[in-house]
């Protein structure tokens, strides 16, 4: 019941509870004291209520909620003296009078806003409409579309393969990813990716090739299924996935702060041996020291991918399916992390040497076993400046099985790289890493490369981001000196 409703009735319960007097012998002093005092504002100006009185809430609001209280001359309320039906009636009066004054500012408010109340309620009648109709034709419920679109035109001028053929003209290329992600409970992950692009064999697309781009891979203007894997947590430390399209480095963090997304090998913490990017059949799980928000933590990684695990041939377990066994221990802390990672493979498994023997991907041939070893460390300061961010990284790539002349070799690797945000602006990032890939015995000369790069971001989903590499003695090409460059512009919607 409301405070008009309560004041109304007010008068009729006093009435039950207190004999009706006539103006013959009604004593009015008490009528007059109240009807003529001043109006208080806090019920602290009432000396005889106190806090423990049982109806002391509702007073003050009566008080300093309404303001239509009065008290006696002397500062006092009477809680407990009995009220007149005159009293009661000055009371109502002084509600209702308050009451009316609020009717009358809102009404004046109302009609001096009332044509943006009704440019409002228009708005708001089309915006119900609006969502009325994406709900009645939303895509799903449970799935949300990301997607990447990357355009990169580039060359490595003069560049020339083993086989005599010139690849060095300028191309302009695309890749094109679509994620669609899946959550049941808010928690898991079921992501599906589709994937199309259209870059050649040599220079970029191939993970033979030192001049490999992270966003590029040779699929012919063909859309394929990239990923498919299912991911969820199992109590507030443990993450587990698994799925028959799911790839090792991506059930794991990789610790490096250098971001360039530009030449592949520098995105694996120049242990590329480790950080193989195997594809397939597999799973893996996720344990996180549990910690405070801000605070590092342990964390160890174990996952398993059999890259040929879709193949009734040789199946998920047979050696022959290019299996990978990847395990990680690591602390990760805001500002630092280091690792050290481990990883088995078998025959079939591509090492991603990016400067094999004779030109080879570095693929483990017929009875090749390999056991690699990475260790990793980065720190980047807290707030951006001219201090970059740090990051190193050391491979060793033992590979036991066959001959030097066939399938890949021992090799090991380094790199460095630094990186700086806000560069001119907030957003943009630039960066520069060394590095040798894959350097074995049985290669003529170790090669070295060099990455430079400098990230414009024009919004929150579109940037541009202009690089230079240098590659020297690369053995996939005749052993050249070679310098090249992209322009990499990707959209993020």
């Amino acid at each position: 019941m409301n405070l008009i409703k309560k004041l109304m009735l007010l008068p009729v319960a006093l009435g039950l509870v207190a004999p009706a007097a006539n103006a013959a012998n009604l004593n009015m002093d008490g009528v007059n004291k109240y009807s003529t005092s001043e109006q208080v504002t806090s019920i602290s100006q009432f000396s005889d209520v106190k806090p423990t009185d049982w109806a002391y809430q509702a007073l003050s609001n009566l008080v300093e909620r309404y303001g239509c209280v009065a008290g006696y001359p002397n500062g006092t309320y009477a809680g407990g003296k009995s009220m007149t039906r005159f009293e009661a009636a000055a009371l109502l009066n002084a509600c209702l009078d308050r009451v009316t004054e609020t009717t009358d500012e809102l009404q004046r408010l109302m009609k001096e806003f009332q044509e943006e109340l009704v440019v409002l309620r228009g708005r708001v009648d089309g915006l119900e409409k609006k969502v009325g109709t994406l709900e009645a034709t939303q895509f799903s419920t449970t799935t949300k579309l990301r997607g990447e679109a990357s355009f990169v035109i580039g060359g490595v001028p003069n560049l020339t393969t083993n086989a005599g053929g010139n690849v060095g003209n300028t191309a302009f290329n695309y890749d094109l990813r679509l994620n669609f992600d899946t959550s049941f409970t808010g928690k898991d992950l079921l992501r599906t990716r589709l994937r199309s692009g259209n870059f050649s064999r040599d220079p970029f697309g191939s993970s033979g090739s030192l001049f490999k781009l992270d966003k590029a891979e040779t699929l012919a203007n063909q859309v394929v299924l990239d990923r498919l894997y299912y991911q969820f947590p199992v109590g507030n430390s443990v993450t587990l996935t698994a799925g028959p399209l799911v790839r090792n480095t991506e059930m794991i963090w990789i610790p490096s702060a250098y971001k360039s997304n530009i030449l592949d090998f520098f995105q694996l913490a120049g242990a590329s041996g480790v950080y193989n990017k195997a594809t397939g059949a597999g799973f893996g799980v996720q344990w996180k020291q549990p910690s405070k928000p801000g605070q590092g933590s342990m964390v160890a990684n174990l996952n398993y991918v059999a890259v040929n695990g879709d193949s009734s041939t040789t199946g998920v377990f047979d050696s022959a399916g290019g299996l990978n066994l990847l395990a990680q221990l690591g602390y990760r802390a805001p500002q630092w992390g280091v690792a050290v990672a481990y990883r088995y493979g078998t025959e079939g498994t591509r090492m991603r040497n990016f400067n094999a023997l004779n030109g080879g991907s570095a693929l483990l041939a017929a009875g090749q076993q390999s056991n690699s070893v990475a260790l990793n460390a980065y720190w980047q300061p807290q707030n951006s400046g001219i201090v970059p961010s740090i990051s190193a990284g050391y491979g060793y790539n033992g590979v036991s099985g066959a001959g030097p002349t066939t399938g890949a070799t021992s090799s090991n690797s380094w790199f460095v790289g630094l990186q700086w945000a806000d560069v001119f602006a907030k957003g943009n990032g630039a960066g520069i890493a060394v590095g040798q890939p894959g350097n074995s015995d049985y290669i003529s000369a170790d090669a070295t490369m060099l990455e430079v790069f400098y990230k414009y971001r024009v919004s929150d989903n579109i940037s541009i981001t202009p690089a230079v590499f240098y590659v020297a003695n690369n053995q996939r090409f005749q052993n050249q000196s070679s310098w090249g460059g992209v322009i990499q512009t990707t959209f993020k919607f």
